[in-house]
Order: C-alpha cells, then structure tokens, then sequence
C-alpha cells in the first residue's frame, strides 16, 4: 500500500507515527493509499527546517522570489492534467471541478508573482530639515498554513504562494483525508528552484496541529475549516502570540427576487449548491424566494435539472458527470443525518437524496441532490452547515424580510441576489452583512488581486486571504526615519547598464 509522505526541508519523508490514515477513493469506496499521521517530533523537524531557511530566502531579492513562482506556474500548466486527477481521484470532485480549482489556486500564484510591486513601501522626503521616512514590509519569519479536505490545491495556494513571496518559510498542514496533492506542489516547488526548507509539507491530525500552534518558532498561521475548529486556532494560536487569519463555516444565502430572470437563476443556483456535492465553503444551500410564486416557480425548475443531473464518478466519463460522491463514508452519514432531520421537523422534501446509488459504483459515498421547500430558521438543516448536496427553499414575503433573515444568521461569509432591479441590487450590497456579495452571480469568490474572507463568525482575526490583504498579513511594517549628512562622493564614471538584480 503506498504511503503519502512528509516532505521535509526538500526530502519525502514517511512519518515514522503509529497512527495511519486510510485514504479513500470516494466513488468507489475503496481504499487507494495511507498517510501516517506525524509526530511531534517530526512537525518540529519542519519547523526548525523553515526556520533554518528563513534567513537566506528571505535576504533574497524579491525579483529573484518572483522568478522562482513564475517557473512554479509554468510547471503547474504544464502538469495541470496530472493534478487534476489527484484531486479528483482523493477528492471525488469531478475532472473540470478540480481543474477549475487549480486554475483558481494558480490566479493567486499569477498575483504572488508581482511581489516587487506588491511589497514596496512608503516614502516622505523632507519630514523635517534634512530628515527622508521611508517603510519597509518585511517579512516574518515561519509562517503555517492548516488546510481543508475540500480544496486541496486551492486553499493552500490562497496562502504559501504570497507567503513566500513576501520572504517567509512556510509549513503546510493539509487534510489527511486527500494529502497528495499537497505534495505534489512540494514537489513542483522544489522543481522550480526553491531551496530546500523554504516550503515543507507535514502530514497529520491534532497531534502536528497543537504543536504548530503552539512553537515558538511559528510567527503566522492560517486556517481554513469548520467554525468550531477556527475558533480553537485562533484562540490557540493568539494566545502563543502568534498572528492568525481563521475562516470558518458558511451558510450562504441567496435572494431570489419575483423579477429575476428565471432560467438564468435557476440554473446559477443548481451549480452552486450541487457542484462539488456541496463540499464549499461557499456552497449556496439556501435560497430566500420572495412570494410564493417565486418559490413555486423555482422549485419546479429545480426538480426538472435534478432529474437529469448527471451524478457519479469524476473521471473517464462520458459526457463528463456534473456531480460527484461526499469525501468519506462517515460524512455521507452526517449529510443523510441531515435530511434525516429536515424531514421530521417538517420541511417539505421535494428531491429526496437518501438511497442514491451509481451503477457499477455502489460502494461510493454518493448522495443524491436533495431539495427542501418551506423551510423555516428553527430547523437544524436551516442552522447548520451540512457540506453536501442539500438545498433549502425559505419562503419570505418581501424584500426586507429577507435580508433581515440573512443578517440574523450567524454566519456572514458569501451571499447573492437575483434581481433585475438595479436599485434593489445596490442596496442589497450595503445592507447585506456578509463579507463576499454576489449580484446574479452565485458564487462570488473574488479574483486573486482581491480579497477572500466573511463576516460574523465565518472568520477570525482581522485580514482576509490573498489580495492586498493577504500581503498585509504575511509581513509587518518597519517605518524608517534619517538624516544624513550633506557629502561628496566620486566613484567614477560606469559606462555599462545598471542592474539591481
């Protein structure tokens, strides 16, 4: 059976651990590989790795970092296809769902590749008589990163791709249910000419994660997973002194407005709430239809596109599947727990995704798109982030109502309206409290120049990921004050071009 290593100051390194992980392949069911979940020991060997590569890496001269990420790029183009089958294979997201990801993962390293341009500071002359102030954003030093199962390449390259440009080390800790794309991207990294230590990959569960919380060594951790998890990073992670962006659970809603363009809704929201199986943080599994008729019209739109969903497999089909099985046996359990619940407290199942089964693949962890009418915010599946193909239809009488149903929810991270109305859009954006709106868009992921990050307790911690925020977060400003003075210096005439480099 092989076994999904560590890599360590620029070696594949299998934990020497007890514990080992199965990993799945989830539209089969069948186990393909196994992780060994790390050591203390072997999570400090990758600090003091990133920590011993710090002081070289970053006295680099940013254009130098930056050609390192652009042959970085070109090698993950030239090896999109083998990527995206990892994903899809440890995943189970289909074949252009994962090829989207890392398209998306691989925007950020495009807007990482500016770090010159990115990391420059500020200059006043003439503060006073004689006297220049100038900043510098310097960089910090070990920074980590904690990753989802869901995104395996997308995430962490919302991270280390800045991280190291600005000049830090960085220790990723991804998922041990889908751990080999990460290390594929190690491995590329190290391809592309990043010396040994600067990026390093450890394997493993809470054991590795209290310890990159907790080591002095670590000055950053970023997160991305459940709420309950990030507010534990968080808190953990500050409380050692540690600065820390945490972004948590969703329940993102849409408004559904009776003058939107039907078709062009209805078909936004069956791919946002069905693609992926609904493994996204920014999955919408609520939609808020204003009137009955809207509801009504909407549902029946909804159930027409399930019956012909394409669900299965994620490679070597045929047309290509639209929907692919849940990451583990065990979660399609608590997603079936779910529906399980919606239907006794009273919702109205439209599209029951219980039972569901691929021929030739019914050992996969499949579950059917589901779809609730009448559902009402006392109920679990309207609290609750299920992660899976379930999709509630709340039923509200106008405009206010709506938002007002939206803003009460505990989560804030993204959220969207379907409107023809301009004014009604623009004032959606402003009153909405989410942190990403989408107008007639269902997802609205920001673009990597951009910032990623909710409100409410979808996040913690001040900075949001990539864009300007994300270079904010991964260094700090160093403000300089001088008088120098006034001098004569003669070192001759130079006749050849200038270079900084």
């Amino acid at each position: 059976m092989e076994t999904v290593a560590n890599f360590i100051h620029g070696e594949c390194v299998t934990g020497s651990g007890q514990r080992v992980q199965a990993i799945f392949n989830p539209a089969t069911g069948e186990q393909i590989r196994q992780v060994v979940m790390s050591t203390a020991q072997e999570t400090e060997r990758a600090i003091a790795a990133a920590q011993l590569a710090f002081n070289g890496w970053s006295r680099q001269a940013p254009l130098k970092r930056a050609r390192v990420l652009f042959r970085f790029k070109a090698l993950l183009e030239q090896n999109m296809d083998s990527l995206a089958r990892i994903i899809s294979e440890e995943h189970g997201k289909v074949y252009s769902d994962a090829v989207g990801e890392l398209t998306r993962g691989l925007e950020v390293v495009e807007f990482a590749c500016g770090i010159p341009h990115l990391q420059k500071g500020e200059h006043s002359a003439n503060v006073g008589t004689g006297v220049d102030s100038h900043s510098l954003m310097q960089p910090l030093g070990v920074c980590v990163g904690i990753t989802p199962f869901n995104f395996p390449a997308m995430v962490p390259m919302w991270m280390f791709p800045i991280s190291l440009a600005t000049g830090n080390t960085f220790v990723l800790k991804p998922s041990e249910k889908d751990p080999s794309l990460p290390l594929a991207l190690a491995k590329l990294l190290k391809e592309a000419g990043l010396p040994d230590g600067v990026f390093n990959v450890v394997q493993g569960d809470k054991e590795a994660v209290d310890v990159l919380l907790t080591d002095p060594r670590v000055q950053a951790v970023s997160f991305v997973g459940s709420t309950p998890i990030a507010e534990y990073i968080y808190q953990t992670a500050s409380a050692h002194g540690k600065r820390c962006q945490a972004l948590g659970g969703a329940k993102n809603h849409c408004i559904l407005m009776p003058d939107a363009d039907m078709a062009m809704a209805t078909n936004a929201i069956m791919g946002a709430a069905y693609g992926a199986a609904g493994e996204r943080c920014m999955a919408l599994s609520v939609v808020v239809a204003v009137g009955d008729d809207t509801a009504e019209a909407l549902c029946a739109q909804l159930e027409k596109q399930i019956a012909v969903l394409r669900v299965g497999p994620g490679l070597e089909q045929t047309p290509e599947n639209e929907m692919g099985p849940l990451i583990s046996a065990a979660h399609r359990s608590k997603v079936l727990g779910y529906i399980d619940s919606g239907e006794a407290q009273g919702a109205t199942l439209r599209v029951d995704g219980r039972g569901f089964s691929v021929k030739h693949h019914e050992q996969g962890f499949f579950v059917g798109p589901t779809l609730f009418d009448n559902v009402t915010p006392e109920m679990t599946i309207y609290k609750e982030e299920i992660f899976g193909p379930v999709l509630s239809v709340v039923r509200v009488k106008d405009y206010a109502s709506a938002v007002a149903l939206i803003n009460h929810h505990e989560y804030g991270n993204g959220t969207a309206i379907f409107t023809r109305d301009g004014g009604c859009a623009r004032r959606f954006c402003e009153e909405v409290q989410a942190g990403m709106v989408g107008v007639n868009v269902p997802i609205p992921v920001p673009m990597a120049f951009h910032s990623f990050g909710g409100w409410k307790r979808s996040i913690f911690g001040p900075l949001n990921v990539h864009g300007n925020d994300g270079v904010r977060f991964y260094t700090r400003m160093k403000t300089v004050t001088a008088r120098w003075p006034e001098m004569q210096q003669d070192n001759g005439a130079a006749f050849s071009m200038p270079t900084l480099g």
